[in-house]
């Protein structure tokens, strides 16, 4: 009897333990994706594909350093980029800035080159 009481509370210390590792890998899982940023290609690569649903595009670039954004009272990172196309039979550049940690653009200027 005392042989099963040993099983049963090994049983249980065991099931206890499962759990509190499944929660906190959860729990750091989750974590660590919110903190992630994502890498200066993948946000290029979000933006020229916004870009090609309009048309064509004639080139892209992008800084891969972050820099440092402040809108307001919210700090962020973001990166610096570039696309190029033709619109009219003239060569347009679009420079943006987009979020780190999500790709999205934040800015955007026009600019044409004669």
């Amino acid at each position: 009897m005392n042989n099963e009481n040993e099983i049963s509370y090994f049983k249980g210390g065991l099931a206890l333990g499962m759990g509190v590792g499944l929660v906190s890998g959860m729990a750091s899982a989750f974590w660590l994706q919110r903190k992630k940023n994502l890498r200066a290609d993948d946000v290029l690569q979000i933006v020229k594909d916004e870009f090609l649903k309009e048309g064509p595009i004639e080139g892209s670039w992008i800084n891969f350093e972050k820099q440092p954004l402040r809108k307001f009272a919210v700090h962020s990172e973001g990166y610096e980029g570039g696309i190029t196309r033709l619109e009219d039979d003239q060569l347009v550049t679009y420079e943006f800035l987009a979020d780190a940690k999500t790709g999205t653009v934040l800015d955007i200027k026009r600019i044409k080159i004669n």
